[in-house]
């Protein structure tokens, strides 16, 4: 429903193309992405429905943990199931608000994922430099108040870019070059002077990536001073061992975003699909590989999916000696 001349109004419909120039190949993208949303969703069910019945990891660090698979699931669910939809089906008809509020959770989302790291890194900092006052620092009045805030400034950081998205004039086209409501995707539609738009979007952007990722690296330098404090080869280890899953999870949720948001503002001649595949990757990696990184490094939570999961074999293990 792509038309030459819309009216100046927000239009009542948009058109997802999709990825540009791999039509053909949709199909069979379809797979991987199919593949990657089961595992996004039995991966984050499995760690939330482990923390919650497991009273020894009810403690700060699986609380941020459930936050972040809840966001993980929530993200993944607001776009997935309309890009399989495009790929299976070349249903990328969505209604205008519809398209606004799916820019609205993805982004929104994706800045309370942030906030979320940056309360682990704090945890982390407080655990290993102070030690003795960690259970009275990170109490759950104080986790419950970090997540309502990573809630809140979410919110409020993109609660005003619908606003200004309908705004716009747009007169030429409909149809979004994406697999999903993008903010700059949406923008580019429009005819009139969109430089408003192009500046919140980068000052948000700096702030939660730069910041975040600011505060973040300066914890982790204390960290590191404290850890090469110690006298003993065995507490250095074991204290960098605490922050490994942290570190994993930020390099895996980070490493995308920057990645796509340089090449967005500055790799123009970087081909469209590139840009849209590098977005769905910041989109797809991260919520699919945070439970696995946990998973696997957390003992507690992999001791109890194995006794979930591998009861019989656990039990049919014959002693030795």
């Amino acid at each position: 429903m792509a038309s030459a001349n819309l009216t100046h109004s927000l239009p009542s419909v948009f058109l997802l193309q999709g990825i540009p120039g791999l039509e053909a190949y949709q199909l069979w993208l379809s797979m991987p992405v199919c593949t990657i949303y089961v595992v996004i969703i039995a991966g984050n069910c499995t760690i939330l429905l482990v923390i919650a019945t497991e009273p020894v990891l009810h403690r700060p660090m699986c609380y941020f943990l459930c936050m972040l698979a809840a966001i993980d699931l929530a993200a993944s669910t607001s776009t997935l199931p309309k890009m399989l939809c495009i790929f299976w089906f070349q249903a990328g008809e969505i209604r205008a608000g519809a398209c606004l509020a799916q820019m609205f959770f993805i982004h929104a989302l994706c800045m309370m994922e942030s906030a979320v790291l940056l309360a682990m890194a704090l945890d982390r900092y407080v655990a290993i430099c102070f030690p003795l006052r960690y259970s009275s620092v990170f109490t759950g009045s104080l986790v419950a108040k970090m997540g309502v805030a990573s809630v809140v400034r979410g919110t409020l950081l993109m609660g005003p870019c619908p606003f200004l998205i309908r705004r716009l004039s747009y007169c030429q086209t409909n149809v979004i070059h994406h697999t999903y409501c993008e903010h700059m995707a949406v923008v580019k539609l429009a005819c009139g002077d969109t430089s408003t738009n192009r500046a919140y979007g980068l000052s948000v952007a700096l702030l939660v990536i730069g910041g975040d990722l600011l505060c973040i690296g300066l914890s982790y330098c204390f960290i590191v001073r404290a850890v090469l404090r110690l006298s003993s080869s065995e507490a250095r280890l074991k204290a960098f061992g605490t922050c490994g899953s942290h570190l994993c999870v930020i390099l895996i949720s980070y490493s995308p975003a920057l990645f796509s948001f340089f090449t967005h503002r500055f790799g123009h001649q970087v081909p469209p699909h590139v840009h849209i595949l590098l977005a769905n990757l910041y989109l797809l990696l991260p919520p699919m590989l945070n439970p696995i990184v946990y998973g696997v490094r957390t003992k507690g939570i992999r001791e109890r999916v194995v006794r979930v999961f591998l009861p019989a074999r656990l039990t049919a293990e014959p002693r030795l000696g």
